[in-house]
């Protein structure tokens, strides 16, 4: 390794430590709006609840509809600057949401999590920004570690929901959406330690560099990749959005659906410790394969029973599950676009994948509230084989084609 080259990893890691940090702390936004989202959108409903899980939603639409100007910001002003205008949005969000809960504004609060929504859009791009830091080897790790700090925010985003969601009473969870403003100031003061570079200039982020995006997602192995992130990332949302309303639905209290949630998010971001060095051992599609049996075994455990424990294992597979699948399929998509060819790639893939995470989180209120926690179970079993048939098809091709 020349000298040169070891500076280079050593920036990388200390970029991804950084994004870890950050993802730790601004990421936490994501438990909170999991975890109480739905239960508040069911409080302020009348008697029909088909409309739960809308401000849940809101913040999977706005992280949909962020995902391509957050990429053209963060290109425009740099990583440290866009990242932090990213975390002012968060701020704002937590904002209008509590004011809503204060007003009993059903659509105000969807709307309050809509921004947080598009302030996490940014969160998403601390992935692609550590990978496109990282010398090759170091990608898939580069990707772990920013993930990694999922775990910080698997104990603290639900602990800020137990210990502030009464902090403004009257009002049922305010205060854990007032903390998402004191959150995005200690995560914005964290991104300040990223290195100011240079913003890329328009020319290099013309959308005419480098190949056509017809081009580069048609490839068949970025396509598939997609879809099994897509998939992974959709399933998980789905049955994790009507988790906490199925166990209070069963009796349980929401400080038992919320640590649900939090045993969940610690199962989706604890492996990321390993996950990159294990895609390095036996390849980003065996990881992938796994992750979707993971979340077959979620909905069987799912199917079997509504004990606590059942609900919480799980949320648990369901959790490992997306980890081993989405940050496998991400690792294979970041192998299939050009440096000058990122930033159309990158857009794309989010904004696809959140808008189906949005439909998957609409769907699972009205699939709830008409067919209930076994249905939401059932559906996890043949998105997951699709996926599972696609993926093995790229690996017959690709043994074709190498042979």
């Amino acid at each position: 390794m020349t000298i040169g080259h070891a500076e280079a990893a050593q920036e990388a890691r200390r970029t991804a430590l950084i994004l870890s940090a950050a993802q730790a702390i601004i990421g936490s936004a994501g438990p909170i709006c999991f975890a109480l989202g739905a239960l508040a959108g069911h409080h302020m409903l009348g008697a029909d609840k088909s409309l739960a899980t809308a401000p849940l939603t809101g913040f999977n639409v706005g992280v949909a509809l962020g995902a391509l100007p957050a990429a053209a910001i963060i290109r425009k002003l740099g990583q440290r600057d866009g990242f932090l205008t990213g975390t002012g949005i968060t701020a704002l969000g937590g904002l209008a949401a509590t004011i809503a809960l204060f007003q009993s504004s059903f659509w105000g609060f969807a709307f309050g999590l809509l921004l947080v929504g598009i302030g996490g859009s940014f969160v998403q791009q601390f992935r692609f920004a550590a990978a496109d830091n990282a010398p090759p080897e170091f990608k898939a790790r580069a990707i772990s570690f920013v993930l990694a700090g999922g775990v910080v925010t698997a104990v603290l985003g639900p602990q800020v929901v137990i210990f502030t969601k009464d902090l403004l009473a009257p009002v049922m969870f305010a205060g854990a959406f007032a903390a998402l403003i004191v959150l995005s100031a200690i995560g914005g003061a964290i991104l300040m330690f990223l290195r100011a570079k240079p913003a890329v200039k328009a020319a290099q982020t013309s959308t005419g560099s480098g190949r056509s995006l017809r081009e580069i997602v048609t490839q068949p192995r970025f396509a598939i990749a997609l879809l099994c992130a897509v998939g992974s990332y959709a399933l998980m949302t789905f049955v994790m959005t009507g988790a906490p309303l199925a166990m209070v639905g069963c009796g349980f209290t929401s400080d038992e659906a919320t640590l649900g949630i939090s045993w969940h998010v610690m199962a989706m971001f604890a492996p990321s410790f390993f996950t990159g060095r294990l895609i390095h051992r036996f390849g980003a599609p065996t990881i992938v394969a796994v992750g979707f049996a993971l979340l077959i075994g979620c909905g069987l455990v799912a199917l079997s029973g509504i004990q606590l424990w059942q609900f919480w294992t799980a949320l648990i597979l369901l959790g490992l599950g997306w980890n081993f699948g989405f940050i496998g399929s991400t690792a294979i998509v970041a192998e299939c676009y050009r440096s000058e060819e990122k930033g159309k790639a990158q857009g794309f893939h989010d904004f696809v994948l959140f808008s189906s995470v949005a439909f998957a989180s609409l769907m699972s209120g009205a699939v709830y509230n008409a067919w209930g926690w076994n249905m939401l179970a059932w559906i996890v079993l043949p998105v997951a084989v699709l996926c599972l048939v696609l993926l093995g098809m790229l690996q017959l091709t690709g043994q074709r084609q190498a042979a």
